[in-house]
């Protein structure tokens, strides 16, 4: 893969202050949150639910984007989630489910009760030791942990700069492995390249959507839109009604629970 400029070199590690202090951006706001961001490719899904999985957990599940997807497959689905608000949202779309207002290192749940463990968009808010040692004392022997994201494709130039002047924070090495814990298999990986569609005003919420922006100053808010404004309309010229394709990846990677002993 070609060198990426200003991505880290180590997968998915953030400072515990940082981490905290960031994700706590997400205890509000889940309805706009829920309305820009994409669901996943349908390869993804099944990538996820190839073993044939009955009861999953979906950790970190925001406003159940990757869980409604889930429940398409008709699996048993429990949502877990520390941002009540997201819940809120959640509880809209599906309000048959279960959730859980808590966090992935302590969801809680009972042991040995799940073929598949999940975190969409949310592998980089745990303390990765605690939440590999929680799923896998969720799982039952075999089950699966299975993490994705959703990002912008820095492979393309155009797009490396509008997620630098975004701050898109989850944007990755896609050819980085996230850390496991040694309850899991070495994990395997799965890409996908997809397009948003995009407008102007759209891309202004996807930055909104952002941990980064929404823990900044106003000053700081309004020169992020200053930036997006000029790079989008004046530096590559479209109109701000204008639907673009925006050039998405998907990556992600699933380690199975080993045998307890």
């Amino acid at each position: 893969m070609a060198e990426i400029p200003s991505l880290p070199r180590r997968a998915f590690v953030v400072d515990e202050q940082r981490r905290r202090e960031l994700a706590s951006a997400f205890q509000a706001g889940a309805e706009s949150y829920d309305k820009i961001r994409p669901s996943y490719p349908q390869a993804a899904l099944e990538f996820t639910v190839q073993h044939g999985p009955v009861a999953a957990v979906d950790i970190g599940c925001g406003s159940g984007i990757f869980t409604e997807q889930l429940v398409t497959q008709g699996l048993e689905v429990t949502a877990v989630d520390p941002s009540q608000d997201m819940l809120d949202v959640l509880a809209q779309r599906l309000p048959q489910i279960q959730r859980i207002c808590a966090s992935g290192e302590d969801t809680g749940l009972d042991s040995d009760g799940f073929d598949l463990v999940t975190y969409a968009q949310a592998w980089h808010w745990v303390d990765h030791p605690k939440a590999s040692a929680e799923a896998a004392r969720l799982l039952h022997d075999g089950g699966w942990l299975t993490l994705l994201w959703n990002q912008l494709d820095v492979t393309i130039p155009w797009v490396h700069r509008l997620a630098r002047i975004m701050h898109a924070g989850d944007v990755h090495r896609p050819e980085l492995e996230p850390p496991l814990g040694r309850e899991f298999s070495k994990p395997e990986h799965g890409l996908w390249n997809w397009s948003m569609q995009l407008d102007f005003s759209e891309v202004i919420e996807l930055t909104k959507s952002r941990s980064y922006y929404r823990k900044a100053s106003d000053a700081t808010r309004a020169k992020v839109e200053a930036n997006l404004a000029w790079y989008w309309c004046e530096h590559l010229g479209h109109d701000p009604q204008e639907k673009v394709d925006v050039p998405h990846l998907t990556h992600a990677w699933r380690g199975r629970r080993r045998k307890r002993r």
